[in-house]
């Protein structure tokens, strides 16, 4: 189909939206390593995972077979609400780059959350209500998830306690707000409510947290009340799961318009976003039915994939969580309070780590600064105000298109656009005064928390 012919934006009807969440495990010739319950050194079964998750998450994390899972109806309408998201081609963004590239994005920011977290978070929150559970527990980063799963349990009427990673706290007093406008409390951590917090803030007093200990302290308060369960917002199978509605849509409206992606980028924190945008794509690849470049762009200040060890290693700082094999910095390491909050996790899904290692995938690791540079550049031909951690997708994407341009190669280029970052104004300040720093571990840092992992 010619060029001319593909719309600015592409929306899907409702008859159009996937119906079900794609696996990306079960297709996958060498499947994640199991969680292993840190005490035994055994694998861990579903009746230990119940007594942090809900019971048909727990179905969800360990199936490594089953293809496709029905979305359930009640989540299929709430998804309505705002999705399909649009696909969108930036015409505006070529035009400036003067590229032959084709640059497409999927655009997840249309919901109040201003992010895809909802995806995820309607899901874990339905199945908590169905289990008949009084709420849920969770940590947030940068916001976005925290605000998405209090939308969800107000929504579904579940009582919602947040810890949020208290340099995120600080930097984003409008994100919590929004959190408790859902009727969600919202605690900076780590903090003095919770034993881990409070050993926490003994071994590093003063620190800005990270997304370990707040992860640490929602498992410990989920597990001493009864009637509460842990949701977490990226990192788990079940929510690589969810996420890969983003995926599935884009690759109905590309098919539709038979554009195939030659490249695949996505901004890697934990992996829910990206995992969740390359997920069909991925299925092809692993099958051997396609071929695509897919890439993952992390902060330097956090680079779990291209300076950390595939080990296993704990998801959390307090060490009480289970353990899983996946590419990480140690669990003890506490990243620079960088702006690019929802990516400052030490580890990387279990998924990704392991279709990373196989060679499936590629990474890398980008400044803060320049991140902001791509940031502003593109919020000024495509009208959107980017969030930080989708920004990291947008500067490689530009950097790929600029190749183009070298080469003369008419790509398709395909990022996914998680989120607005009109409550990041303040790093957009810090930007614009010319105070943000470039925070990057040094080889030191890394190697004294990753002389810390677990002996498995």
């Amino acid at each position: 189909m010619s060029e001319n012919k593909i719309p600015y934006k592409i929306y899907l009807s409702e008859d159009e939206m996937p119906k079900a969440w794609y696996n990306m495990r079960a297709d996958m010739k060498n499947k994640p390593a199991p969680l292993v319950n840190p005490g035994t050194g055994q694998p861990m079964t579903a009746a230990e995972l119940e007594g942090v998750f809900c019971s048909e998450l727990v179905k969800q994390e360990l199936d490594n077979d089953t293809a496709y899972y029905e979305i359930p109806e009640e989540i299929r309408s709430f998804y309505k609400m705002y999705r399909p998201s649009p696909l969108v081609r930036a015409y505006c963004l070529e035009e400036k780059l003067g590229t032959p590239a084709h640059i497409y994005y999927k655009f997840e920011g249309n919901n109040t959350s201003g992010s895809h977290k909802l995806n995820s978070a309607i899901a874990q929150a339905y199945y908590a209500k169905q289990q008949g559970l009084k709420g849920v527990t969770t940590e947030t980063g940068a916001g976005q998830w925290g605000t998405a799963l209090s939308m969800a349990c107000a929504y579904l009427g579940l009582d919602c306690k947040v810890y949020m990673v208290k340099c995120s706290y600080e930097q984003k007093p409008f994100r919590r707000e929004v959190m408790r406008t859902y009727g969600a409390s919202v605690t900076p951590s780590p903090s003095m409510d919770t034993e881990v917090g409070r050993k926490i803030l003994a071994e590093h007093p003063g620190t800005t947290g990270s997304l370990g200990c707040a992860i640490s302290e929602a498992v410990e308060v989920a597990v001493t009340h009864p009637g509460y369960r842990y949701v977490l917002g990226s990192v788990l199978n079940q929510v690589l799961l969810h996420q890969s509605v983003i995926g599935l849509e884009s690759k109905i409206a590309m098919d539709k318009y038979g554009i195939k992606p030659d490249i695949i980028i996505g901004c890697a924190g934990g992996g829910s976003n990206l995992g969740g945008l390359i997920a069909p794509f991925m299925g092809q690849k692993l099958r051997g039915e396609e071929d695509y470049r897919i890439i993952a762009v992390e902060p330097a200040s956090c680079p779990s994939f291209t300076r950390g060890k595939f080990a296993y290693d704990f998801c959390d700082t307090g060490m009480i969580c289970p353990l899983a094999k996946m590419y990480t910095l140690g669990s003890s390491f506490i990243p620079s309070p960088d702006h690019a909050g929802g990516l400052r996790f030490h580890g990387m899904s279990t998924i990704l780590s392991q279709l990373y290692h196989d060679g499936y995938m590629e990474a890398t690791s980008v400044k803060q600064t320049d991140v902001f540079q791509a940031a502003e550049a593109f919020a000024r031909v495509e009208g959107i105000l980017p969030a930080p951690e989708s920004s990291h997708a947008i500067l490689v994407a530009m950097q790929e298109a600029l190749k183009c341009k070298e080469t003369g190669e008419e790509k398709n280029i395909l990022f996914g656009l998680t989120g607005t970052g009109y409550f990041d104004l303040v790093a957009y300040e810090n930007y614009h005064n010319g105070v943000m720093p470039n925070n990057i571990p040094t080889d030191e840092d890394i190697a004294a928390s990753l002389a810390k992992l677990p002996k498995v």
